[in-house]
């Protein structure tokens, strides 16, 4: 919107207020405010969106003021809201017990463009899209801006379900900023999840666009919409992604959540308790957006796998997209620039790309897509990303071999992947992935520590250089084979069996690998001599050193 345009929206809104608080009213002024307050008994204030107030003049409001400015516009429907018609304003009242206006909150609308400029490949994806954020962050603008891109840009059929004339403004015709889109009113709110049946029913649209979901009853609106092959475009309440998944009301548009008692063995594999919870179905919304700020955006560009992490405490990191304003001194004018930093692969189609070019062919736009790597410059701790391996194990042979590693959830961020060989078949598609990456892929037999031990020293390809650490290495895979040998004829019916002489930090990995088979070890003999006897479980005491 060119500022011509919106001073004329303003003066709009303006010419419905008393004189004494418009001539307080400087236009220069008004670039950030949002909403002009009044109230009976007090002084008029203007806010503004870093949280300043400025106050119009000493003049208290009184009874005519508000009944000027009422009498002016047209009358508050169930929802305590007004609007000026072909405008983005919207005027709220509060009243008292018994139902006189007492307050005036007049929210300044105003048409923001470049918004949506970080996310504009995300809004060309055709998948359903679920904004999140507190109130004022801009929510309601991007619905306006995505609206009339696919509609205009796309060719898209686009339906707004324009609750409180809020997307569109008031009046019969909706307002130029939506473009093409077309716009339903809602009477009110309660009705919101009948008007979006409604205008699947009878409109065929392939985009509809829905301000606030809040409640049960809507977002079942929302999946039946989703369920016809409809892409959804919508906001919610929470401020995030994690936030709306503990909300029982609207946990439905990201897949619901369920009580699930797992096996002993996908417990344990998991290393999680026997009840856990986890997602009930597919989410509504294939992507959800976190408005961080006006200019900052968090995109979670697979809805079901950012849930799965959440729900099993693992650590996942969005998209975080940003847009600020670059000056251009060559066409004086504020431009928008996009600048990124990705978390996951993103590919754009060369379709995408010359939309982008024809959209914004003067912009200063640039898209820069790629994948962050932890690099020996960045950070030279090597990530390692286990499938059906034993974390515990690997953590520990980490730590004791203090090695440059640590274990990622994160298969994206992984410089490797250790996988179990007898469970690659049911990994199909987490190690298809990985090669989809060019991450490579070590293979062990069992979850035992002599054979991590050897597999972790190839993937961090330690040589012969590190003499002590290879030397520390070997003894320990032979010692801890010794073990497992030994463990074996106790078994099989052996009383004990003495192990050769270690130091205390094998004998501790020893006596590991013997708990773990419910058998007793015994370390035995003094100083160099020392070592363990391992002991049929006859005895139920066990000894540690």
């Amino acid at each position: 919107m060119t500022n011509l345009q919106f001073q004329n929206d303003l003066d709009k809104l303006t010419d419905v207020l008393p004189d004494k608080v418009k001539r307080y009213i400087d236009y220069e002024k008004m670039e950030d405010v949002i909403e002009i307050v009044l109230d009976i008994g007090r002084t008029p204030e203007i806010r503004h969106a870093g949280g300043k107030i400025d106050y119009l003049g000493d003049e208290i409001v009184s009874d005519n003021d508000i009944n000027y400015i009422t009498e002016r516009i047209q009358q508050f429907t169930s929802d305590n809201r007004s609007g000026i018609p072909g405008t983005l304003h919207r005027i709220s009242a509060i009243r008292n017990r018994q139902g006189k206006v007492i307050g005036l909150t007049c929210r300044i609308g105003r048409v923001v463009t470049g918004t949506i400029a970080c996310i504009k490949d995300v809004c060309m994806m055709n998948k359903s899209i679920l904004f999140l954020g507190r109130p004022g962050v801009g929510k309601t603008t991007k619905l306006r801006e995505i609206s009339r891109l696919v509609a205009d840009e796309l060719g898209k059929r686009v339906v707004i379900v324009d609750t409180s004339n809020e997307i569109a403004g008031d009046g019969d015709t909706p307002h130029p900023a939506i473009g093409h889109a077309r716009r339903m009113q809602v009477t009110q709110p309660q009705f919101q999840k009948d008007i979006m049946i409604e205008a699947v029913e009878n409109h065929t649209p392939e985009v509809i666009v829905v301000d606030e979901i809040g409640t049960e009853e809507e977002a079942q609106a929302a999946r039946t919409i989703a369920e016809r092959g409809v892409m959804l475009i919508a906001t919610a309440h929470g401020n995030s992604l994690e936030n709306l998944i503990k909300n029982p009301t609207l946990s439905d548009l990201v897949g619901g959540i369920q009580s699930v008692t797992l096996g002993d063995d996908e417990a344990r594999r998991r290393a999680s308790q026997k009840t856990v919870l986890e997602r009930e179905k597919q989410p509504t919304f294939d992507v959800v957006i976190e408005i961080l700020d006006r200019n900052t955006l968090a995109v979670y560009k697979d809805t079901a796998e950012a849930v799965d992490y959440i729900l099993r405490g693992w650590p996942i990191r969005p998209e975080i997209r940003k847009v600020d304003k670059v000056y251009d001194e060559q066409n004086d004018s504020a431009q928008e620039q996009k600048i990124e930093e990705k978390h996951h692969i993103s590919e754009i189609s060369s379709e995408i790309n010359k939309l982008e070019k024809k959209i914004e062919p003067s912009s200063s736009l640039q898209f820069s897509f790629s994948r962050q790597k932890y690099t020996d410059e960045v950070k030279a701790i090597k990530k390692i990303y286990l499938y059906a391996v034993s974390r515990t194990i690997v953590e520990k042979v980490i730590e004791r071999l203090d090695l440059n590693a640590e274990i990622t959830r994160n298969l994206d961020e992984a410089d490797m992947v250790i996988a179990h060989k007898n469970f690659a078949k049911g990994g199909a598609r987490i190690l298809s992935t990985a090669n989809n990456y060019r991450l490579q892929i070590f293979y062990i037999k069992t979850n035992s520590m002599a054979q991590i031990q050897k597999v972790l020293k190839d993937a961090l390809q330690i040589t012969e250089a590190s003499e002590t650490l290879q030397g520390y290495l070997d003894d320990t895979e032979l010692a801890l084979d010794e073990a497992k040998d030994a463990i074996n004829k106790v078994l099989a019916g052996a009383s004990e069996i003495e192990l050769s002489p270690q130091n205390h930090h094998i004998r501790k990995l020893q006596h590991e690998l013997v708990e773990q088979h419910n058998l007793i070890g015994k370390s035995v003999g003094e100083g160099d001599k020392r070592h363990l006897k391992i002991i049929g479980n006859n005895d139920t005491k066990k000894i540690f050193d």
